[in-house]
């Protein structure tokens, strides 16, 4: 089925392209442009600043990699993964579905793009609320979230393309 004149594959490749160009502008923007660490923290809301933060590590910086080897490493792993959701998005018909993956692979490639050309992934946005603290994370982060809660719908709630309604 095509929709917008794309097949569910092709919307998801195009996704990626777009969750990509997105994060890696906001990251550009933010660091030449609006000078963040330049600026220091931000206050934008009395629960969301604005940081500079770098990520040698994955998420919640996890497995830090601080040696050259550590940063290819994980650099290998996020591509390996991200060519192995690139074939699944290729094998994909449905629209939730490709659509979870392009933004998945988008922001992967983000955060992979930052670790090769920085050595370590930029993230910017802080949200606490009095005592409680999260962790600081960037565009593609968002992307990557938002993508896993789209395949989590697709594999438990959406129904099948074709399929009856119940009654």
């Amino acid at each position: 089925m095509k929709l917008i004149g794309l097949s569910a594959r092709q919307f998801g490749a195009l996704t990626a392209a777009v969750t990509l160009l997105i994060d890696q502008t906001h990251k550009i923007w933010m660091i030449d442009v609006f000078q963040i660490a330049n600026r220091g923290r931000v206050e934008v809301t009395p629960f969301l600043d604005l940081v500079m933060a770098w990520n040698t590590g994955v998420s919640y910086s996890l497995f830090r990699a601080e040696s050259d080897l550590g940063r290819y490493a994980l650099l290998a792993v996020a591509l390996l993964a991200t060519l192995a959701l690139g074939v699944w998005l290729w094998r994909s018909e449905k629209w939730p579905l490709a659509l979870g993956l392009g933004m998945i692979i988008g922001g992967a490639l983000g955060n992979a793009y930052d670790r090769w050309a920085y050595g370590a992934v930029a993230d910017f946005f802080y949200f606490h609320l009095g005592s409680f603290s999260w962790y600081v994370f960037n565009v593609a982060d968002v992307a990557i979230v938002a993508g896993v809660g789209l395949l989590l719908y697709d594999s438990f709630l959406a129904k099948p393309e074709g399929s009856a309604p119940s009654v």
